[in-house]
């Protein structure tokens, strides 16, 4: 079988967890079939890879029409593809034409919605409402729905209530527990200057409405002044929510802040996990959160929203602590204050009895071992595909 994922992001391109599922899912499924990953962006050398630029007379467009060009031309390179499987937006316009135009099966991982992240239309403009009409113009006419979570599957059922709830199966993102371990070495914090004889508190995601780093800057100003906070933390959504993280920051009355913007590599990032005393995801909108699981199998505790998927990965109580929110349409919480200040109580509470947040990291990481490998995600993967070629 010649199955051809398709994805905006694919390494060293990666922005968040939909290039970290294709990074794994891609590397499982070249052991089961033949497998092509079609991305966008710089040429890749590695085999099997092929990556396209956006068409030269769409250079100056609104970006959405810029991912509709790439999509065209990822479209026509699927010919002779077995199952065609698209991930996010930006590559799902793609699998639908090229289900069309070759006559194959379409599968669509569901790693986030449009309709769930009103904040984008900042970014894109108009180009919002091109990126929806893709993005549900797929989903009602793909052949199956995969949903990286049970929260994420009523989400696409919610939103798209034409698509089939047959269609939908839920199969769970996961983690690579040999590369994500915990790392003893100290240099790393030492390169970016935090001290590794104070706990610390750590962030690391994309500077976007979504994954609410400005509800934590709030939340820090009551955290233990004996603590550290560490946010790794960059690639800005618009030059708006730069400015204020950035102003919020400055404000921050205490010291040992670091703010590392460049994209880390991955053993830094483990290095910095694996030292924190807790890891925080305070995130309004996160149909699962492939990083809660990078921390959990770092044994680090998490400090993580209820909302999402996040819920199936975080056992509360057990391997982290779980943040409630009540939050509207567009994922803001009601009471911002309230919501802050119960991020930071439980922050606190783990700062406070670190042999608790021990506990819950070794728990943990014997969770994530247990119920997210990727080899089971892959042939779980490749039994749907086998259902659409019968």
């Amino acid at each position: 079988m010649r199955v051809d994922l398709l994805s905006r992001e694919y390494p060293p391109e990666v922005y968040g967890g939909a290039g970290v599922h294709m990074e794994y899912l891609a590397r499982e499924l070249r052991r089961l079939a033949d497998t092509r990953v079609r991305c966008f962006g710089a040429d890749r050398d590695e085999p099997g890879v092929s990556a396209y630029r956006v068409p030269g007379g769409l250079r100056d467009a609104n970006a959405a029409l810029q991912v509709l060009g790439v999509d065209l031309e990822m479209a026509a390179a699927c010919q002779g593809a077995d199952v065609v499987h698209s991930h996010t937006w930006y590559a799902n316009f793609a699998g639908h034409v090229a289900k069309m135009l070759h006559g194959i099966p379409h599968v669509v991982t569901t790693h986030s919605l449009e309709p769930l992240r009103p904040w984008k239309a900042e970014q894109l403009g108009g180009g919002y409402t091109i990126s929806s009409w893709a993005e549900r113009t797929a989903l009602a006419a793909a052949d199956a729905v995969i949903a990286v979570s049970e929260g994420m599957r009523r989400d696409v059922l919610t939103a798209y209530p034409e698509i089939p709830p047959e269609k939908v199966s839920v199969i769970h993102n996961g983690i690579d527990t040999a590369e994500y371990t915990p790392d003893p070495g100290r240099n790393v914090l030492k390169k970016h200057g935090v001290d590794p004889g104070r706990p610390y508190v750590v962030f690391v995601g994309r500077i976007t409405r979504q994954k609410g780093l400005i509800h934590l800057l709030h939340a820090a100003r009551s955290f233990d002044p004996e603590a550290q906070l560490v946010l790794c933390a960059g690639a800005p959504d618009t030059t708006e929510i730069a400015a204020e993280v950035t102003q919020l920051v400055r404000d921050l009355d205490r010291d040992g802040v670091f703010w590392i913007q460049e994209m880390l590599p991955k053993p830094e990032v483990i290095q910095l996990l694996t030292h924190a005393t807790v890891f925080v995801c305070p995130s309004v909108y996160e149909p699962m959160g492939i990083v809660n699981l990078e921390a959990m199998a770092c044994e680090t505790a998490v400090v993580a929203t209820a909302t999402g998927g996040i819920p199936e990965v975080v056992a509360d109580g057990e391997t982290g602590l779980l943040v409630p929110i009540d939050q509207g349409a567009d994922g803001t919480p009601h009471d911002p204050d309230r919501f802050a200040a119960d991020l930071a109580e439980r922050v606190n509470t783990l700062l406070g009895d670190p042999d608790r947040a021990t506990a819950m990291g070794k728990a943990g990481r014997a969770r994530a071992v247990e119920h997210f490998s990727w080899e089971r995600i892959a042939h779980r993967t490749m039994e749907l595909y086998a259902t659409l070629r019968a």
